[in-house]
């Protein structure tokens, strides 16, 4: 379920806390790396529940409001567009997603308080407004709303953050990663996922005997940290023109993951390396760190192929 970009994204983060001292053993690091995927996914199936449990209180709501002594037309005949989503229906009646939150023995009745505030919240948004004045809603509809709900209100809802900072410190590091994964599956949820259709597992294993992702990750942090010393000094030697000691950690960081790209992952093209640690660079580092990547990882990528260092297998691999 996870792109490769959120894989280097989690390996780019046990690399920052091994070069900035929390860690200092390899099996232990390394061990933290895969624990942070983990609970990541953990969080993602927390996040579906929060989702089907804004629905069942919402539900609550619809029916208490019925019993009111003087009951409106909107009380009596409310839209049930979201109290019948499509895309919440098929995700509750799976056998595979209860039995995960039967595992994490997740529990939204103590966070009333919570779940009632975020209700609020959705009560007042105006593409809510418009997404329960609608007739009838199709599958699409409904999926496209809930995306809105996860990437509008939820992403930025400071009693939930809250609430996961204070559940595991791995929760809070992984809720933003959490929220492309929540968007990614809803898009994908179609007629055919049905109650026996096993949920997405953190790792994309279709068609492989062996586990591509998990080794990708495993590799490329072991490859970074024992391959250190040798990394350090081919990125002194092309970037004279830069102090090296001032040189941002985390672009030190990515152009350690990229050369180890380059060299040992034989079927990632090599354009695409570039392009995602230029990337990367862009959203994590400093403003000059895109343009100062981009210098280096040219200017090796040329060497690279003189000296025959880069190995690629696969038709198109190397341009």
């Amino acid at each position: 379920m996870l792109y490769r970009r959120h894989l280097r994204i989690k390996v780019l983060q046990a690399l920052y806390s091994w070069y900035s001292g929390s860690s200092n053993d390899l099996p232990s690091g390394e061990k933290q790396l895969f624990q942070s995927i983990d609970k990541l996914y953990e969080l993602f199936i927390y996040q579906l529940s929060f989702l089907l449990e804004i629905k069942d209180f919402a539900l609550l709501r619809m029916e208490k409001n019925k019993q009111k002594y003087f009951p409106t037309e909107d009380d009596l005949h409310p839209s049930q567009n979201f109290v019948e989503n499509k895309a919440l229906k098929i995700l509750e009646e799976n056998k595979d997603f209860q039995k995960l939150m039967e595992k994490l023995k997740i529990n939204w009745k103590p966070e009333e308080n919570m779940v009632l505030t975020f209700y609020k919240l959705l009560r007042e948004a105006d593409f809510y407004k418009k997404y329960m004045a609608a007739e009838r809603s199709s599958l699409e509809d409904d999926k496209k709303f809930l995306i809105k709900v996860v990437d509008r209100l939820m992403q930025d809802f400071d009693l939930l953050t809250s609430w996961y900072d204070e559940k595991n410190v791995y929760y809070s590091e992984g809720y933003d990663l959490c929220g492309v994964l929540l968007v990614k599956f809803i898009d994908n949820i179609a007629a055919k996922f049905s109650s026996d259709t096993p949920m997405p597992g953190i790792f994309s294993t279709e068609g492989q005997k062996v586990n591509d992702d998990k080794l990708f990750v495993q590799k490329l942090y072991r490859k970074v940290i024992l391959n250190d010393e040798e990394l350090s000094g081919i990125i002194r030697e092309r970037s004279k023109s830069w102090d090296y000691d001032r040189i941002p950690m985390l672009d030190v960081i990515l152009l350690k993951m990229a050369i180890e790209e380059l060299k040992e992952m034989r079927t990632i093209p090599i354009k695409v390396t570039l392009n995602e640690y230029i990337e990367l660079a862009k959203y994590f580092s400093t403003p000059k760190s895109k343009t100062f990547i981009n210098g280096v990882l040219d200017k090796l990528i040329m060497e690279f192929k003189a000296a025959g260092t880069i190995k690629k297998t696969g038709r198109g691999l190397v341009e």
